[in-house]
């Protein structure tokens, strides 16, 4: 399928079935008399605006390099992922307020009806399949933003089970556990929001790869022909890209042109077998004797 029409399908899906779950989360919430299914539907609605953000990062970091940007867009991304993980944060927040104020007022706290309860498991089922499904395209594209609006939906489902479990409880006679279901739901999302931001902040910083990825680059290299050994390995991440420094030492008496063959072969064949190797700049050392 054409990356364009996964993008737009995504984002369909994770709009109008988050646009469907917080109206359907919200009614129960309201009618159903609990507090912790109100703060649930207010994620969803979240979810609505991180999948259109996600949407609108992953079409700007998709454009080709131009004068003014000549590595490229894919730091857009990041800028989205981390947008997604600000609004995660301050939805979480808004929640643990709400939790906070309501056991501050426990005569306030009603008994929730069953009707929350459907609306739980209801969520918990939507929300998890639309994680698998935003996560299997994610890896595909190698999108950053989509990996973080797929955490998003698992979130949601991980706060409403704990909806569930808290207005279970409230239902068999200990209503202020309504409240601190929200206050659970608030302490998760806050932490998948720092996740998000942190693995966002990383990407635009041009952290290194982690230890694993690097050794695979080093030990596929040092086994391409005429290279020696490695002086010199240096990544950084750019967006969902990585940038490689390399110095490789080939034979002295290596005549410029061998050289350079070898150069042109080892670039070549890591960014083939490392799709996510956006460029490699090789400096080419005589070896020692």
């Amino acid at each position: 399928m054409d990356e364009k029409k996964i993008i737009r399908k995504l984002s369909g899906v994770g709009i109008f079935g988050n646009v469907f779950l917080a109206a359907f989360k919200l009614f129960a919430g309201i009618f159903g008399s609990s507090g912790a299914m109100v703060s649930d539907a207010v994620h969803s609605l979240s979810d609505v605006f991180a999948t259109f953000i996600a949407y609108i990062g992953v079409r700007l970091s998709r454009q080709a390099e131009d004068d003014e940007h000549p590595y490229g867009h894919e730091r857009l991304e990041c800028v989205a992922s981390l947008t997604l993980g600000l609004i995660l944060a301050g939805t979480g927040i808004g929640i643990g307020y709400a939790g906070v104020m309501n056991l501050a007022h426990p005569e306030n706290i009603e008994i929730p009806t069953i009707l929350p309860l459907i609306a739980a498991v209801v969520s918990i089922v939507v929300k998890e399949a639309m994680f698998w499904y935003t996560m299997h395209y994610a890896k595909k594209m190698d999108s950053a933003a989509f990996r973080a609006d797929a955490w998003h939906h698992r979130s949601d489902a991980l706060s409403s089970i704990g909806s569930f479990i808290g207005i279970g409880l409230a239902k068999l006679g200990f209503p202020f556990m309504d409240p601190i279901a929200g206050l659970l739901i608030c302490l998760l999302i806050l932490k998948v929001a720092y996740d998000i931001a942190r693995d966002a902040i990383s990407k635009m910083l041009d952290t290194s790869c982690d230890k694993s990825t690097e050794a695979l680059i080093r030990s596929f290299i040092e086994d391409q022909e005429g290279v020696i050994k490695i002086d010199l390995l240096r990544t950084r991440q750019f967006g969902n890209k990585i940038y490689i420094d390399l110095e490789i030492a080939v034979k002295r008496d290596s005549s410029l042109i061998e050289a350079h063959e070898i150069a042109e072969n080892v670039h070549e064949s890591v960014e083939k077998k490392f799709p996510s190797v956006k460029h490699i700049m090789i400096h080419v050392n005589p070896a020692e004797e």
